[in-house]
């Protein structure tokens, strides 16, 4: 038990400052798209990239390099968190997960539905209808962490657990509603790298070098099927092992989690957010901010994720079927609904799926700007009022006449 609250304050910790480094990132992004530099920021994302290997070959241009392939990491890394949570973390039992459940359902009905009902008239742009859905698990914890004390680890569990299930649903909505033509025999020969994952894991393999090689098999096949090429790193995670070796004692997935988080959060996501957060905004006017694209994403992230998480914690509550977390108050979910609004990245990359053409995804862009920016302020200042220091929480607790 104190590993895993270990690994749970590491994770944390890792996941906070990588939230800064993120916001970093994407005001590099806007500053380039917005100054002398917008010509040399466009050229170098829209370089052509080519590897071939006999008849064998993909070309895509560096921006869906990153998008198709760095990200492909990324869900690795995802499915290896939501496989440790399922089995031994906090989504591993059912009085642990089904109030962070019941929160992250509503979190993707209710964007959702705020998109669809600004974008009805609109069917051409009915397809962005799960961009608002989504949380970026960094910057929600990076705008929590500083808060400092004054946010107790319970609520970080409880954003920590939410973002999980939120990050599954992305990957299931992207498997269901974003996947092109597909080819069967790209798919069928996934199938057989899968089911060969399965039989390693099977077979007791535990060295990880087997799983990666496999992967990449799987990737390329994914990329050539028509299903997005990153869940080729869910896929793979789900079969890595996460019993320990008996010489080492270390569970394969633990160290590959481990070695991957850093990586994937001080380069990955911020290299990712450089390239898709650049939005002109020269030239910006009303009409753009009303777009229904724009303007769908952004009420749909503020609005519809505070009424989905808050409004579904309620019920759940009230009804008795969850509690809320130890030393919690209602006025700090009420801050956390906020902070769920801080789409971002998920955002972003769900964004690149639903639409092609340049004018729509700066739409996107400025619709999750706008979204993630106004509930992260908002649930930071909530937070900030509902909370107090970790001392002044202490000593609340002991009696009038010992103080």
């Amino acid at each position: 038990m104190t590993k895993v609250v270990t690994r749970i304050q590491d994770f944390l910790r890792l996941e906070s400052a990588a939230g800064l480094v993120l916001m970093l990132a994407a005001v590099l992004a806007i500053a380039a798209s917005n100054t002398i530099l917008s010509q040399w920021y466009g050229g170098v994302l829209s370089t052509p990239v080519a590897i071939q290997v006999g008849a064998l070959e993909i070309a895509k241009p560096l921006l869906l390099w990153i998008n198709d392939g760095l990200m492909a990491v990324f869900f690795l890394l995802v499915g290896l968190e939501i496989k440790r949570e399922v089995l031994e973390g906090e989504l591993s039992s059912f009085d642990k997960a089904v109030l962070p459940a019941l929160a992250a359902i509503g979190g993707m009905a209710g964007p959702a539905l705020v998109y669809v009902a600004l974008n009805l008239s609109s069917p051409e742009t009915l397809r962005g209808w799960a961009i608002p859905a989504a949380t970026d698990i960094a910057f929600a914890l990076g705008i929590l962490a500083l808060l400092g004390t004054r946010a107790p680890v319970a609520l970080k569990i409880f954003l920590l657990a939410i973002a999980i299930i939120d990050d599954l649903g992305a990957i299931l909505i992207i498997a269901l509603f974003y996947t092109e033509q597909l080819s069967l025999q790209a798919l069928g020969l996934a199938g057989v790298g899968f089911a060969g994952l399965v039989l390693m894991n099977r077979m007791g393999v535990k060295r990880i070098a087997p799983y990666i090689l496999v992967g990449l098999f799987i990737w390329v096949c994914v990329l050539k099927s028509g299903v997005h090429a990153t869940l080729a790193g869910v896929l793979t995670a789900l079969a890595i092992p996460i019993a320990p070796r008996r010489e080492s004692g270390q569970s394969p997935l633990h160290k590959l989690e481990h070695g991957l988080h850093p990586w994937v959060a001080y380069m990955i996501l911020p290299v990712f957010a450089f390239a898709n957060a650049g939005v002109d905004l020269r030239g910006i006017d009303l009409e753009a901010l009303t777009g229904a694209v724009p303007l769908g994403i952004a009420l749909g992230l503020f609005a519809g994720k505070q009424l989905g998480v808050f409004g579904l914690t309620y019920v759940a509550v009230k009804s008795g079927i969850a509690k809320l977390p130890s030393g919690v108050s209602w006025a700090q979910v009420y801050g956390v609904a906020c902070l769920t609004g801080v789409g971002f990245t998920m955002s972003l990359f769900i964004g690149s799926l639903a639409f092609s053409t340049a004018e729509a995804l700066d739409q996107v862009r400025l619709g999750v700007l706008m979204g993630s920016v106004a509930s992260g302020l908002l649930g930071f200042a909530i937070l900030r009022l509902a909370s107090q220091p970790a001392r002044t929480r202490e000593l609340s607790h002991i009696p009038a006449s010992l103080v």
